[in-house]
């Protein structure tokens, strides 16, 4: 017995609602590799940051930064929402750093810390908040040529 399909053969060239396509697929692979360059990218900003520390500098802008570059680089292709994910974990990795680098006197728990972020000096609000918008620019990637 043959089974008949109700359904009109689509010779169209579209794909089908219902099927995914190579291009829904090709970002899914983007999106996971952008996050796995995000990672990466955030954990060598964030050694590197303790590591220009030590050398007398202060570069709290790099964690967020390479965090966006190794998402943007591994990405290969544009995407606003890797852009937004990256500015978000940009301005966190930063708040980090600077409590593992610098936490308050008064008491060295992150809890605190957030709580008194606003007690933090300007440049490194600054810093940090470089690092998120360049960890945006970056992570949304560029068109592939």
């Amino acid at each position: 017995m043959v089974a008949q399909n109700d359904e009109p053969k689509d010779d169209g060239g579209e794909p089908s609602p219902t099927t995914p396509t190579d291009e829904s697929h090709a970002k899914q692979i983007s999106v996971a590799l952008g996050l796995i360059g995000a990672a990466i990218g955030g954990a060598f900003g964030y050694l590197g940051f303790f590591w220009i520390a030590r050398q007398g500098f202060y570069a709290l802008i790099l964690p967020g930064t390479l965090m966006g570059l190794g998402c943007g680089l591994l990405s290969r292709r544009k995407m606003l929402v890797l852009g937004i994910v990256c500015a978000v974990g940009a301005l966190a990795l930063g708040v980090f750093a600077e409590w593992r680098f610098a936490p308050f006197i008064a008491d060295r728990g992150f809890g605190y810390f957030l709580t008194h972020l606003h007690q933090l000096r300007p440049v490194t609000l600054i810093l940090i908040g470089l690092g998120g918008v360049l960890g945006f620019w970056f992570g949304q990637g560029r068109e592939p040529k």
